[in-house]
């Protein structure tokens, strides 16, 4: 993909994270690369196509950050933990992933299945690294759900309070 192209994608990531999918427009992220709204769409003819192809992305940082990490780290737990722990004391605070799969349901069906594919990608990881799939479930709700409770609080150590007892 050619510099611009990522710079679309990463400005569309920021604004996802903090708005969602109804948080950016064309003319916005074309703003904030600085070109002009003709040269997003000729990169990502369409919303959906450029949201999907954020979370995507996303996915496969995540899934290669989770795997360097537990390859240095046999603890699966404390591998996810630390991991969402990094998004929630970063500049961007909040998953995307997590921020549209608040908005699921009202998603194009392209993004909402990019969402699925994150989270399952998520839990098959972790059952993968030795967990259950109910463990599993239950350590994606405790980190997704302490990422949106900081987030909500405006307290990032909130995140700390949520996730303490699991490490």
């Amino acid at each position: 993909m050619s510099d611009i192209g990522v710079a679309i994608m990463d400005a569309a990531e920021r604004r996802i994270r903090v708005g969602g999918f109804n948080g950016f427009s064309f003319r916005e992220i074309a703003t904030d690369v600085g070109v002009k709204s003709s040269t997003v769409h000729y990169h990502f003819p369409t919303k959906e196509l450029l949201a999907a192809s954020v979370i995507h992305r996303y996915t496969e940082r995540v899934a290669e950050l989770i795997d360097n990490d537990f390859a240095a780290e046999p603890d699966c737990i404390k591998v996810w933990v630390q991991a969402f722990r990094g998004t929630i004391y970063s500049v961007d605070r909040m998953c995307p992933s997590t921020v549209l799969g608040a908005e699921t349901r009202d998603l194009p069906d392209k993004v909402s299945g990019a969402v699925q594919s994150f989270f399952e990608m998520c839990l098959e990881k972790m059952t993968t690294q030795g967990m259950t799939v109910e463990g599993a479930s239950q350590l994606l709700s405790t980190i997704v759900g302490a990422l949106l409770l900081a987030n909500a609080l405006g307290d990032i150590k909130a995140y700390d309070r949520a996730t303490r007892g699991m490490l």
